[in-house]
Formats: C-alpha cells, sequence, structure tokens
C-alpha cells in the first residue's frame, strides 16, 4: 500500500476527464471499507457536469478546489430505517472516502476531502444543488482528476515517535 504514504491532497487538475473504468474502481474501493454491523450506509453521487461542479464549489468554503476538477463525488449516507447503527454513519463514511482516496492515488489520479457534514448549512447547499432524496445526507464532496504539474510533491512523514504509548 504505497499509496498510504504517497498520497496528498491535490487541489488543482488537468483538462481531462476520468475514465469510466477508473470512476468505478474508486467506488468499488469505496464500498470495500469497514462499516459498523456491516450497514454500509453509503450511496455515491458521481458528477461530471461542469456546471453541477460550479455549483457545488460554492456550497462550501473551502469547496473552490472543484471548480477546476473534472470528477466530483458526492457519498452520502442513508437515514432510512434499517440502518443498523445510525450513530457510526459518519464513521463508516470517513472509511469510505480514505478508500477512494487511496484507490485515485494507485490510479495515477490526485484528489481532495472537501468537508460537508455535519455542518447543516453545508449539507442543505449540496442537496439543493444535486437535488437529493430526503433518505440520503451529504457527507463530502471529493475533487478528482489528473493532477495539475504544479501539484506533483511529495508526502511529508507525519509520524511522531511522542504521540506513540506502549502499555505492555
Amino acid at each position: 500500500m504505497n499509496a498510504i504514504f504517497h498520497r496528498v491532497s491535490i487541489r488543482k487538475y488537468q483538462d481531462m476527464p476520468v475514465e469510466q473504468d477508473k470512476i468505478e474502481k474508486m467506488l468499488r474501493a469505496a464500498m470495500a471499507a469497514p462499516s459498523a454491523r456491516n450497514q454500509q450506509p453509503w450511496e455515491f453521487y458521481v458528477v461530471t457536469n461542469r456546471e453541477v461542479i460550479d455549483k457545488l464549489s460554492e456550497a462550501a468554503p473551502h469547496a473552490k478546489p472543484a471548480k477546476g476538477a473534472p470528477l466530483l463525488f458526492v457519498p452520502c449516507y442513508r437515514v432510512e430505517e434499517g440502518i443498523t447503527s445510525p450513530m457510526y454513519r459518519e464513521i463508516d463514511l470517513s472509511a469510505s472516502v480514505e478508500n477512494l482516496l487511496l484507490e485515485a492515488d494507485e490510479l495515477g489520479l490526485g484528489a481532495v476531502w472537501l468537508g460537508v457534514a455535519p455542518i447543516q448549512e453545508r449539507m442543505d447547499a449540496v442537496r439543493t444543488v444535486i437535488d437529493l432524496p430526503e433518505r440520503l445526507c451529504p457527507f463530502a464532496m471529493i475533487a478528482c482528476g489528473y493532477p495539475d504539474q504544479a501539484e506533483e510533491r511529495p508526502q511529508q512523514d507525519r509520524y511522531e515517535e511522542s504521540r506513540v504509548h506502549y502499555i505492555v
């Protein structure tokens, strides 16, 4: 899993579409994530429509990188009956988004996680733009595409031994 140590947040993209097979691979990776009681509360909107992406880039204060992306994922969690552990939906979606980000890196793509939930104003804005049904809540937006050359940089080594505590 070199992607864990290679992946960085990419906010600028080349003007070229992402192939459908790569989109499906990222979605498969996202849906392979663990979830509480295997509830798999996720559904994904895949946005390639430029006008919709531009509107979504205004839905949250830090969503501007979406504007230049050829692809935007909007992972949502279900609020309908049958979700066995609703208190873990956002945790489940976090694992799912991380898988998607790692797969994007593996495929030579760049991506950035743009926060939406739990801020209701942002969630409402995304809901309005993509006309989400009430049974779904937007969790995040993931801008994705081929990285602009200016975005190529190594990942920082974030390991800090002082934050590790052994109990033996």
